[in-house]
């Protein structure tokens, strides 16, 4: 099978190429440094799959590109896929697989570092202590150890959230449609309203569908505890950013830490440190000194990345050789 594999990043190649060396998996890579989009598109002539990440384009017009280009198989190298248009896959006959569970670890392990960072101020701390003022001004945060916290999904990310909650000596509350029963004994299920009403931290870990868009918005907000800690380590489009915005003006929040935002497909991933954004949500976010923003890397470890490349490389041996696909998306 030949994979052409779009937004190539060395770290990428780090492991995809040691993978696509090995025999067992019938599979060469070329590799491009632009992302997939309905420009590039028909760069995939000659290849059966293509390699795509969170922040490429899927979309009608670019799949059809695609099925011009012969292209039969679209491999997510990643758990999202509110960016492909599953419909219009499902019309042309091209299967979208995706990596379902990587490193729950790794992206339940940003949660809290991030809920830390913005509870301790620990990036203006820093910048103080690099400007030699060894002041606290500003600085004052609250123990976790004792408090509450609720998990909004409880999948293998918000499993992995939970235990470290847990591990801290908090009271875990969790809310989803679906029950996970290996917290049993680690976190009691209770419906949103109280999760939102009792919880000091709250981290999101639910998918993007039509009914959690804007899960997060000022009629919840206002259920939230004052001085509560929100964190996304999930999907941007859970939140309401004007809202959240308002509430930070009105000094709702203790602390917020995201990992994605709402918009962010622009410049996620890409350098715009010699340029100005264009985007102004960033820019907002950050002039409030309770908020950290990371660039969509809570799943960026080394343990990862192995893990997405197996499973993408796995996806597509399964596909070539017809066997079952346990990780296709369905419409």
């Amino acid at each position: 099978m030949k994979i052409v594999f779009y937004g190539t990043r060395d770290y990428d190649r780090l492991y995809f190429e040691l993978l696509a060396a090995d025999p067992d998996y019938g599979c060469s890579i070329r590799f491009l440094a632009a992302n997939l989009d309905v420009d590039t598109a028909p760069l995939a002539k000659g290849g059966d799959a293509v390699c795509a990440f969170v922040n490429s384009d899927c979309s009608a017009p670019v799949l059809e590109a695609l099925h011009e280009a012969g292209i039969r198989l679209l491999l997510m190298r990643c758990a999202g896929y509110n960016n492909v248009d599953l419909a219009a896959a499902k019309r042309l006959g091209i299967t979208v697989l995706r990596v379902p569970g990587y490193s729950p670890e790794a992206v339940a392990e940003h949660a809290m570092a991030l809920a830390q960072a913005a509870n301790r101020r620990i990036c203006k701390a820093y910048i103080k202590v690099r400007n030699n003022n060894f002041a606290l001004d500003g600085l004052l945060g609250y123990n976790l150890y004792g408090s509450c916290a609720g998990i909004i999904g409880t999948g293998r990310i918000g499993a992995a959230m939970a235990r470290i909650c847990h591990g801290y000596g908090m009271t875990v509350l969790a809310y989803d449609q679906y029950h996970n029963p290996e917290l049993e004994g680690i976190v009691r299920y209770v419906e949103l309203d109280e999760l939102l009403r009792a919880a000091d931290l709250i981290s999101l870990h639910c998918p993007l569908t039509a009914e959690s868009h804007h899960l997060i918005n000022a009629e919840t907000i206002a259920k939230m505890r004052d001085n509560a800690i929100l964190v996304n380590t999930s999907r941007g489009g859970l939140i309401d950013t004007n809202a959240l915005i308002d509430a930070l003006r009105a000094r709702k929040f203790a602390g917020v830490g995201l990992d994605v935002y709402e918009d962010e497909d622009g410049q996620v991933f890409e350098d715009f440190s010699d340029d100005v954004l264009q985007n102004e949500v960033v820019p907002v976010l950050l002039s409030f000194p309770n908020v950290v923003v990371t660039s969509h890397q809570a799943f960026f470890t080394r343990t990862a990345l192995q893990s997405i490349a197996i499973t993408t490389m796995e996806n597509a041996r399964a596909f070539e050789r017809g066997e079952k696909l346990v990780n296709e998306v369905h419409e």
